[in-house]
């Protein structure tokens, strides 16, 4: 039997999109998953250390792994209104070049700081925390800006933060192409074969959560920052979509945007292509 090492995000796409595969309520098809389930950041940094076999990472890290891994079509985050969103802890402000100003971002292999680097490079200090301190640190005055995702593109205003500007609309309107965020990423070193099984798995478990939604509402709940059922589905509901279950050309064609957009700004040297698994 092939033992899998699988890193989750806990953001609630995630644990809605492999609830039945953690919970076991699909067949694994011969094989046994390891599952660890963790920040973004934190599986980004594991997949460089070769701790997982196949794991969710932000596509960021994905370009730069692209010599070491695939993209599976199944279990991505990519979409149009998905982006991130650059907050102020005041109104009115903006990032501007000069000393003093800091913005917070959620790791610096996410795409989310890889946007921000993208349109506002060179404009503040960066600092890089855990995802789900970003907002309180804002609303404390412990930064200027905060990059923002997951749970808080809904709950922002609630906690008195002010919009500077939605990154993911930017890059649509900058390249027509939908968001890649982040997808699942398997290593090279896995025969095609285990690597079909355990798209085959994943996708099936994304099929079962969108066909009975509610049943996956335990295991989002467990590992959510925001604890409102309904803002968990709002969330689940903008990030799970069509490209989730098969990222398809437009996938790759998004891929392919964001790596060249990358190369340009400097952001990464030219390297290998990253192929969603199947496609050529």
């Amino acid at each position: 039997m092939t033992t899998i090492r699988l890193g989750i995000s806990t953001c609630p796409n995630d644990t809605f999109a492999f609830d039945a595969l953690i919970e076991r309520r699909v067949d694994w098809r011969g094989l046994r998953f390891e599952i660890r389930l963790m920040d973004i950041q934190h599986l980004n940094d594991g997949l460089f250390r070769g701790e997982f076999d196949v794991a969710k990472a932000s596509f960021h890290a994905a370009i730069r792994l692209a010599d070491q891994c695939v993209v599976l079509p199944s279990g991505s985050a990519l979409g149009f209104g998905v982006g991130p969103l650059l907050l102020a802890s005041e109104p009115g402000r903006v990032p501007q070049r000069g000393p003093g100003q800091r913005t917070l971002c959620p790791g610096s292999m996410t795409t989310a700081a890889l946007l921000f680097e993208l349109f506002y490079s060179g404009r503040t200090t960066v600092e890089h925390v855990l995802f789900s301190d970003i907002m309180s640190r804002l609303k404390n005055r412990n930064a200027d800006f905060g990059v923002c995702i997951h749970e808080g593109r809904f709950t922002w205003q609630a906690e008195g933060l002010s919009l500077v500007e939605d990154l993911g609309a930017r890059w649509e309107r900058e390249t027509d192409c939908p968001l890649p965020l982040g997808g699942i990423l398997a290593t090279r070193t896995l025969s095609d074969e285990t690597i079909a099984t355990v798209q085959t798995v994943i996708r099936d478990s994304i099929e079962t959560a969108r066909g009975n939604p509610m049943a996956a509402m335990p295991t989002m709940r467990r590992y959510a920052q925001e604890f409102d059922d309904d803002v968990l589905m709002k969330h689940v509901d903008l990030y799970v979509n069509d490209w989730t279950v098969d990222l398809g050309a437009t996938g790759q064609s998004a891929l392919d945007r964001l790596s060249a957009m990358a190369v340009k700004c400097g952001m990464i040297s030219s390297g290998s292509r990253l192929r969603v698994f199947g496609q050529h």
